[in-house]
């Protein structure tokens, strides 16, 4: 139970969860004179009113993300652009430590310089940028450059790559503190599948007209027209962040590098779920790269085709929208043990699957289970964050979250040199093994929600 002021200021009993009150407070307690309804978080109060406009601009950036996200798709536009620009499995595995692994490692330099400032609005901003702005830069690259050397064509690309993906890092940071503002804490599993099933649609349209836009063109126009889409749909997706308002300063403060570290570890003393769930994406969170080497796969063994590579990417929304469907329905039922423990007997079948397939046809299969697979990781991972952290430490469990990525930063250039010397299905034994192990991490977090 919690007390609200009600009457004549009189206390009211009322109940709540321990994170979250709904709280209706008195005249006297607000500088207009008027009743507010407010959501308590922390012991913290947002008026309503700034809620719903947060909850809005989150929504709005949902969508035309999704909507731009089939246009620079990291699992099957980007590899494909890169191994039709001359690159190898080296390559390939440069980029996926790059952008799916080191983006997120080099948040653990950037949580100690954003966790200090109390409002993150504008580093959120700054972040969405850069990535605009690289994107826009690699699809004019791509459309200038043809025929030019493509050392010098992938050095540049790789260049962009990391500033997109360095980006993203930086404003991921400022993205989790504001949003862990703003939810309730018992809606939080429902509000990050319903934005899954929103955005699955949006995803599912454009997924279909990136494939229309690949296929129509010749390489390197088709890849360059595609960046260039998805930029101008990134840029519409930020203006939701514009209308953010942060209600709440954030509270932790880190002086250093060096007492960031400390903070790690004594959050790792006091906190055991952070140990584990550290452990949980260091292990799980593999999952996030094997795709890419798919399409690889299909490029080097199968001389998958533009077209194929726009199926390929259908595949894998199809795959991501029929799991969002499914965990936006159940998710009252659902906890997140479950969840994870499904995701890795899926992961496992995606390793599988990839080492029977014997043609374009069946390889359909294996991008419509990764997108599964990748849609339950993120669903869960977000919500498992948000359950071991709190409003006063969000922004730098976001950081530590980012440290834990440590392997699957480089498990995709350790991937390159196994295809390299031993062949994909090397690399497949190994990520199972890599995967089983999440099942000790998954038993020990015991997921309340």
């Amino acid at each position: 139970m919690a007390s609200a002021v009600g009457g004549q200021g009189s206390v009211v009993p009322v109940p709540c969860t321990a994170l979250l009150c709904f709280t209706k407070i008195d005249a006297n307690f607000t500088a207009t004179g008027q009743n507010i309804w407010a959501i308590m978080t922390d012991k913290q109060i947002i008026p309503r009113k700034i809620s719903k406009r947060n909850f809005s601009a989150f929504l709005w950036h949902a969508g035309f993300l999704a909507f731009a996200q089939s246009f620079m798709d990291v699992d099957t536009i980007i590899p494909a652009m890169i191994v039709e620009s001359g690159g190898n499995a080296f390559h390939i595995g440069l980029m996926t430590a790059i952008m799916l692994g080191g983006s997120s490692f080099s948040q653990i330099i950037f949580a100690p310089y954003i966790s200090n400032r109390p409002y993150k609005k504008k580093y959120l901003l700054s972040g969405i940028n850069a990535r605009i702005i690289s994107l826009v830069a690699l699809g004019i690259l791509l459309y200038f450059m043809r025929g030019k050397e493509s050392g010098a064509i992938l050095l540049i690309i790789f260049f962009l790559i990391t500033i997109f993906s360095l980006g993203g890092a930086f404003a991921n940071i400022g993205y989790i503190d504001i949003m862990g503002k703003s939810i309730n804490p018992r809606l939080r599993k429902r509000f990050f599948s319903s934005k899954q099933v929103i955005t699955g649609i949006i995803v599912l349209v454009s997924a279909y007209l990136a494939k229309e836009l690949i296929s129509a063109k010749e390489y390197p126009e088709n890849y360059a027209w595609s960046f260039f889409t998805g930029g101008i749909l990134l840029l519409v997706a930020s203006l939701g962040f514009w209308r953010i308002k942060e209600a709440l300063p954030s509270q932790m403060t880190i002086k250093n590098i060096r007492e960031y570290f400390d903070t790690l570890r004594s959050e790792l003393k006091e906190n055991r779920r952070l140990v584990y769930f550290l452990g949980f994406i260091n292990t799980q969170g593999v999952v996030l790269v094997f795709l890419p080497f798919v399409m690889l796969h299909a490029k080097q063994s199968f001389a998958a085709e533009s077209k194929e590579t726009g199926i390929f990417l259908l595949s894998k929304t199809i795959g991501l929208v029929f799991v969002s469907i499914l965990v936006f329905i159940y998710s009252g039922k659902l906890k997140y043990n479950m969840l994870l423990y499904v995701n890795i007997f899926l992961s496992v079948m995606l390793s599988v699957l990839a080492l029977s397939v014997d043609n374009l046809v069946a390889m359909r299969y294996i991008f419509i289970l990764g997108g599964i697979a990748f849609s339950l990781y993120k669903i869960s991972m977000n919500g498992v964050l948000l359950e071991v952290s709190g409003n006063h430490n969000r922004a730098i469990y976001a950081g530590f979250a980012g440290a834990g990525n440590i392997l699957p930063a480089l498990f995709p250039l350790f991937g390159g040199w196994l295809i390299n010397n031993w062949g994909f299905n090397a690399f497949c034994y190994i990520f199972i093994g890599v995967i089983v192990l999440s099942l000790f991490f998954v038993y020990k977090m015991k997921c309340r929600n």
